[in-house]
């Protein structure tokens, strides 16, 4: 036995020693519900009474589930699975538990949630968007309450009171966005009172490949308002709409020796490479811009500003689309998440873009902005004292879980076994045979009452197959970012018979579809349309105590009301599972495997029928960019027609690979964001860790006098030279640089001047500086003199702070040009970076000096908030060119400032 332990997977292990913890649990069952409502609530202050006597949070887990599990039997009707049970001891132990979608993930949560929450340090669980975070708090937030426990929720649009309370709630529900943002957010606020997190101690992460690997290849950017816009936009915009361009081949190398190809003179304006997502002015239209904007060489550095907005022009108008990157909402450009299919709320595409977007679509081009605070989600998460995650699909990225995160994953059994049946894809010649087909097989299949959900990769292709399916008369709904605030309506009947349901990837990961449909949902359609308030409807599945009579009729009613509908559910669901469950129907691949493989899980869960296709067509984006020639040559040799589908292995493993291709590209760019942010990480967290001090109320005299002798000492030691008499010291520049930080010395007082040395210089000039610096004290009282400290601090720090991230995204930008010379662009940036935060602590000591010996007595001190965050942003990512072009641009423009600045 102990020779086939040796060969067991790491995951069969970790479930073979959580076993024993699982079989405890459940031993305590038949105790657990025995005890009346009361004594089973009471269990909360027993157990937080116990850790305060010393025991860990260990030695409580096996009474923890248990009273968690019992609680859910009572409140929701649902009890935890043993392999539920298994996940959540993973979860605890700060691990991932890859599970089946269907398995119940949800309620897992609910164990180490509330076993975690009894320390009184909080608890935060991660969901992918507002309308599962929501969901979950209320969903779940019933089994907390019932055992006394606070539950909140973080959405977008929150008060910073209202983020305030939730946050000091036991367990708090959120997305990655607002998790992320009111961290950076809490390190910009000149009062300790305006921060909103209380630390982060435990982060459970419910769709953890989505939040910790797709998404995590977007910094989070905070940004307030630069430069106010110009027409410049819209005259650009202009411009580029009177061009005529061509897509370049997928197989086109243009970065290939210009001696290996034949040398074509382009007949375009501009070409598009929609493979990297970018595009060029040709020489022809240089040429044309030239002429159009009145200006001799469009490469003049005097013109790189110009030449930027063109190329922001000609990026919106190319490689940026509409319904598929973005939405315009009420007059306003609103960025899609490619992964969730969700508009994301208040992100604005950074360095111009988005104003170049806006432009584009004749809406009102709004200021531009500056970076203010960033921060990856990888160094973000990585701050929690302990962090876990679920998910279906994690196993193939272990190893980058393992090496960013030192995150293990666990493989959790299902509880029944899959009886979703995933067939081969049928793969057409192009769109128009693909979208034939697809229709095709919804009217067959809707025939039967078999229910539908079609998953489509943009708002395009969903409203492209809803006007298809309109001219066939055939009933159904449509889920996307348009029509997002349906979203629940449109899940809760997704299993019904002969529903057809067309969505975006919002429908992809955490929508639980139920066969026959959801008596919950259904019953409060009711009581809305009898009236009732949506404050109202929130009550009435809560399990809190109250004694308002209109709530406690409305819990009633409710009730009733799902007594009514669930017999007709479950006889509904009985003949959905008979016509074989949910079909789930793939419209294209999507780049990433874990999107697909979640579109399949909304089928066949916990036991129940189903099945999955995929139709593909080889013209679809993926297999165009990155197999289209191989595939293109073995359909020409067999000449398919449009309307007979492909079924071939070699087809198959061709999209695979391009598939493979594009994640592996995609993990690439992930780990070069997080090596240029683990550069800004260091820097970041000691900037933070200073502020704290300062909003924390410490004492910060002896800092400062420290930054007065450090002033003073690297004043002297530029102007002296020990090897050189002092009657030869530089002792007017000396003055002269002393002066301009506020620190006066009188010339006459260094008549025996060759009896100093360089320390006994300094000692004598920081002796008269803080003699003048306590009179000030004592002028202004202990009291204010610390405040004004304090305010000076802040503001400096603030200042420079600000003004370092947006030198390092610059510098950030620009490395491409030292990656040109075969330099290593991290080295390059880390070495640089250095040097520039050198450079800002220095500017900070000084400024402090300065204004502190400066500081004038007076009786209103208040603080001034540096940095004003304005808009969330969004990286803009960028071909090289454009990179190479702006960073020459900023070069430039700050080489002139330093000339301006000699020349004073």
């Amino acid at each position: 036995m102990a020779l086939l332990n040796i060969f067991k997977s790491f995951s069969q292990k970790e479930i073979d020693n959580n076993q024993k913890l699982v079989d405890k649990i459940l031993a305590l069952d038949e105790d657990m519900q025995k005890l009346t409502d009361k004594q089973l609530q009471d269990k909360t202050n027993e157990f937080k009474e116990r850790l305060n006597k010393g025991e860990s949070l260990d030695d409580l887990l096996v009474e923890a589930f248990a009273t968690v599990r019992e609680a859910s039997d009572r409140v929701l009707g649902m009890k935890h699975y043993p392999v539920q049970l298994l996940g959540g001891i993973v979860l605890h132990n700060g691990q991932i538990a890859e599970m089946k979608t269907g398995e119940g993930k949800t309620l897992v949560e609910t164990l180490p949630a509330y076993l975690n929450a009894l320390d009184g340090k909080g608890v935060h669980i991660v969901t992918v968007n507002d309308y599962l975070a929501k969901r979950d708090q209320e969903w779940m937030g019933k089994v907390y309450s019932f055992l006394g426990l606070t539950v909140g929720c973080i959405i977008y649009g929150l008060t910073n009171s209202e983020r305030q309370k939730n946050y000091n709630c036991d367990i708090t529900y959120g997305t990655n966005n607002q998790f992320g943002f009111d961290y950076l957010r809490d390190n910009m606020v000149i009062y300790k009172d305006n921060m909103v997190q209380r630390g982060l101690h435990y982060a459970i992460v419910d769709e953890v490949d989505s939040i910790l690997i797709d998404e995590a290849r977007t910094p989070l950017i905070i940004s307030g308002e630069g430069d106010e816009s110009t027409d410049t936009y819209v005259k650009a915009d202009e411009f580029i709409k009177g061009l005529e361009g061509r897509i370049l081949d997928p197989n086109e190398d243009l970065d290939q020796d210009p001696f290996d190809r034949e040398f074509v003179v382009e007949k375009v304006d501009f070409l598009v490479d929609e493979k990297r997502k970018s595009s060029n002015l040709t020489e022809q239209g240089t040429a044309k811009a030239e002429k159009f904007f009145g200006i001799e060489n469009l490469s003049d550095p005097e013109h790189l500003e110009l030449a930027h907005y063109i190329n922001n022009a000609l990026k919106a108008n190319t490689t940026m689309t509409r319904d598929i990157d973005y939405v315009v909402n009420n007059g306003e450009v609103m960025i899609v998440d490619e992964f969730t299919g969700r508009i994301m709320q208040g992100r604005r595409y950074s360095d111009g873009l988005h104003q170049a977007i806006e432009a584009k679509e004749g809406v009102e081009v709004q200021s531009e902005s500056k970076t203010l605070a960033t921060i990856t989600f990888q160094n973000y998460f990585r701050m929690y004292d302990k962090l876990s995650g679920m998910t279906g699909t994690a196993k193939t990225e272990e190893e980058e879980f393992s090496e960013i995160y030192n995150l293990d994953v666990v493989e959790i059994p299902t509880n029944k076994p899959i009886q979703r049946v995933d067939d081969v894809d049928y793969v057409y010649i192009n769109e128009n045979g693909k979208y034939n087909a697809i229709i095709e097989e919804i009217k067959r299949v809707h025939a039967t009452g078999q229910p539908i959900l079609v998953g489509t990769i943009s708002i395009e292709n969903s409203e492209k197959l809803s006007n298809a399916l309109k001219k066939e008369k055939i009933k159904h709904v449509v889920l996307n970012a348009k029509n997002h605030e349906r979203e629940a309506d449109i899940v809760a009947q997704a299993g019904r018979l002969n529903s057809v349901t067309i969505a975006t990837n919002m429908a992809g990961r955490g929508t639980d579809i139920m066969l026959g449909g959801n008596a919950d949902h259904m019953a409060k359609q009711r009581l809305k349309r009898e009236g009732i308030s949506e404050e109202l409807l929130e009550q009435v599945d809560s399990f809190q105590e109250t004694d308002n009579q209109e709530i406690l009729e409305a819990r009633k009613k409710y009730k009733h009301y799902k007594s009514l509908v669930k017999p007709g559910i479950d006889e509904e669901a009985k003949k959905v599972r008979e016509v074989g469950g949910l079909y789930i129907i793939g419209s294209e691949r999507h780049e990433s495997r874990r999107i697909d493989n979640q579109l399949r899980g909304r089928s066949g869960r916990q036991g129940d029928p189903g099945k999955s296709r995929f139709f593909i067509s080889l013209k679809d984006d993926l297999i165009r960019l990155n197999v289209g020639e191989q595939i293109s040559k073995f359909v020409e040799n067999y000449n398919y027609p449009e309307d007979e589908p492909i079924v071939s292995k070699m087809v198959t493993r061709s999209i695979e690979k391009a598939q493979t291709r594009v994640e592996a590209n995609n993990f690439a760019t992930r780990k070069r964001v997080l090596q240029y942010d683990d550069v800004m990480n260091k820097q970041r967290t000691i900037i933070y860790n200073e502020r704290k001090q300062v909003l924390y109320g410490e004492n910060m005299r002896d800092s400062i006098l420290g930054m007065i002798k450090d002033s003073i000492s690297q004043s002297v030691y530029s102007f002296t030279n020990p090897q050189v008499k002092p009657e030869n010291w530089e002792m007017v520049a000396l003055l002269n640089h002393l002066k301009s930080i506020a620190i006066p010395v009188e010339l006459l007082k260094f008549e025996n001047i060759n009896d100093f040395t360089q320390e006994k210089l300094i000692d004598y000039i920081y002796q008269t500086s803080l003699e003048k610096y306590e009179n000030k004290e004592k002028q202004f009282g202990e009291e204010n003199m610390r405040e004004v400290e304090r305010v000076v601090l802040l503001r400096v720090i603030d200042t420079k702070w600000m003004e370092h991230i947006d030198s390092m995204d610059q510098m950030r930008k620009e490395i491409g040009v030292r990656a040109m010379g075969n330099d290593d662009p991290v080295r390059a940036y880390t070495n640089t970076g250095f040097d520039m935060y050198e450079e800002m602590t220095n500017a900070i000591q000084e400024e402090t000096v300065r204004l502190m010996m400066g500081v004038e007595i007076r009786q209103n001190i208040e603080r001034k908030q540096v940095l004003k965050p304005d808009e969330e942003g969004f990286e803009n990512p960028e071909n090289p060119e454009e990179a190479t072009n702006r960073a020459e641009r900023r070069r430039l423009k700050r080489e002139a400032k330093k000339g301006h600045i000699k020349g004073n």
